[in-house]
């Protein structure tokens, strides 16, 4: 994968992530304040626990930190897969926001609203 093809879908990851925040911001009792800074998002919950999503342009990954620990993303097969656990990033993105926010949260790969 060339440089450019992993920033674009890499940047489609990250916007897709801030477009769920909005939604479940919107649609739930849940409020996540997301910041993005450059080519990281942070996810901040009420309680005050967060969720790191950054890319690594070098390695062309996209790492998560959550309270359960950190995971590296490679594009693989069509979606972001980490190497150790074979999880696909949004669906363990949802697993530990709603791990960390107390409430059922889905994060999805579409950008659409």
């Amino acid at each position: 994968m060339t440089d450019t093809e992993y920033l674009d879908l890499a940047e489609r990851a990250l916007q897709a992530i801030e477009t769920a925040c909005d939604r479940l911001n919107d649609t739930t009792q849940v409020d996540i304040d997301n910041q993005r800074v450059g080519a990281m998002v942070t996810l901040t919950f009420d309680n005050g626990s967060q969720v790191v999503v950054n890319l690594q342009k070098p390695l062309q990954e996209i790492w998560l930190a959550a309270q359960r620990g950190g995971f590296h993303f490679k594009w693989q097969d069509g979606h972001w897969q980490d190497g150790k656990t074979q999880a696909e990033l949004f669906s363990l993105l949802s697993e530990v926001a709603s791990e960390q926010s107390g409430h059922s949260l889905v994060f999805s790969p579409s950008v659409s609203s």
